[in-house]
């Protein structure tokens, strides 16, 4: 089994860290247990001249021996039936493909002002021209429910992938959930059946809360990685499972207003006809909203080929409850260091150490029983909203011991 997360960025998009170098990510994928990387943003100028330093092997691209995958992010805004905004995760085979779709984009406008760049075509038109430069690229409608730029998006999504991709919908074998929704929020739609459901960090940094805390699990020897078998293991709905997040840790679960610090849930938003009750205007219809909306089927719904998955917090988030301590506080680093020095990845500590190795171990007692009850769904988490962080609830933690 391998480890994925495909989906992130580089020091050139906005809102990222200015320290994101490939050296950095693999010192901390390392660390969180990542077996390959998107390179993020080839469509950059500066970042794609960092990309192609890398040593190439079966269309994986390698820096300190750690395997990396040519991945982009583009920005679809354009008018179909009215506004839309859709972005779209790239899967590129190679430099020489990443090339010619570099070329294309700049007879549509700038590459050079943000890692995730801004055209004004539709999904449609884009897909069908990757199709053209190679059947090998794999586009991704990325955080597929987030409001503002998903394809289900409340504000200028569409209601289904047939509508957004039109014939163009042969070409599209995956979505990817978002930090806020999981599997089985995509599951009560029918559409998606066929789909590979994934999930990726949509990481803009390095730092092990961030990187990975989303991510597809492959059925692939660590030995035998290859462009064309994850590739495969997508279009063929092969996938393993994916590790996720509680949804509502996501920034666009709840509906609400973060300027208004309002937020509330689906079933209250109907009884405020999606009116703001601080400012009176229309609320920000979140994912959970959203998925509701658009879903034929009941919570809980199961379909038969549901690919297992993991829900849990990034461990320093487990430590911040145990501490009451800032994410990146020096208690919090001393404290995630040993543990990870003891257990050597982050996901070996959040899916598969068992509470007597913790306690074996000299773990907290109380940490380790954080972690074991983050394994088992049993951290509550008050939801994000209108871009604003879920957060794990402190006080709540009282009633696990």
């Amino acid at each position: 089994m391998i480890i994925v997360d495909l989906h992130l960025h580089s020091k050139h998009s906005r809102a990222t860290s200015k320290n994101l170098s490939f050296e950095n990510l693999v010192k901390y994928a390392r660390i969180k247990g990542i077996d390959v990387l998107g390179t993020g943003d080839f469509t950059h100028p500066e970042h794609f001249k960092d990309i192609k330093k890398l040593k190439e092997k079966n269309s994986i691209y390698y820096c300190k021996d750690f395997p990396f995958i040519i991945t982009g992010e583009v920005s679809l805004i354009y008018h179909q039936g009215s506004s839309r905004r859709v972005h779209l995760l790239i899967l590129v085979p190679d430099i020489a493909t990443a090339e010619k779709i570099n070329a294309y984009l700049d007879t549509l406008g700038r590459r050079d002002y943000d890692g995730r760049p801004i055209f004004g075509i539709s999904c449609i038109e884009f897909t069908k021209k990757m199709m053209e430069i190679s059947r090998d690229i794999e586009i991704i409608p990325a955080h597929c429910w987030t409001p503002w730029f998903g394809v289900f998006g409340s504000k200028s999504g569409f209601n289904s992938l047939k509508e957004a991709f039109g014939e163009q919908i042969r070409n599209i074998h995956a979505i990817e959930t978002g930090l806020s929704s999981d599997p089985p929020m995509n599951w009560r739609i029918s559409e998606l059946d066929n789909f590979a459901i994934l999930s990726f960090s949509d990481s803009h940094s390095y730092w092990p809360w961030r990187l990975g805390r989303e991510a597809t699990l492959f059925e692939i020897n660590k030995k035998d990685i290859s462009y064309k078998k994850i590739i495969d293991a997508i279009r063929e709905n092969k996938i393993m499972g994916t590790i996720e997040v509680d949804p509502a840790y996501g920034m666009y679960h709840f509906d609400g207003h973060r300027n208004c610090n309002f937020s509330c849930s689906p079933e209250k938003t109907k009884e405020l006809n999606r009116i703001c009750p601080v400012c009176k205007e229309l609320l920000t219809i979140g994912v959970d909203y959203r998925v509701g909306e658009l879903a034929e089927r009941k919570e809980g719904f199961i379909p038969e080929n549901a690919k297992k998955f993991y829900k849990v917090l990034p461990l320093q988030e487990i430590i911040c409850l145990y501490t009451g301590k800032g994410i990146s506080s020096k208690e919090n680093w001393e404290i995630y260091n040993s543990i990870i020095d003891k257990f050597r990845t982050e996901f070996n500590v959040l899916l598969d150490v068992s509470l007597n190795d913790f306690l074996s171990a000299e773990i907290n007692e109380k940490l380790a029983h954080l972690i074991i009850k983050n394994r088992e769904g049993k951290i509550k988490v008050k939801p994000g909203f209108d871009g604003v962080y879920g957060e794990a609830v402190v006080e709540e933690q009282k009633k696990l011991f």
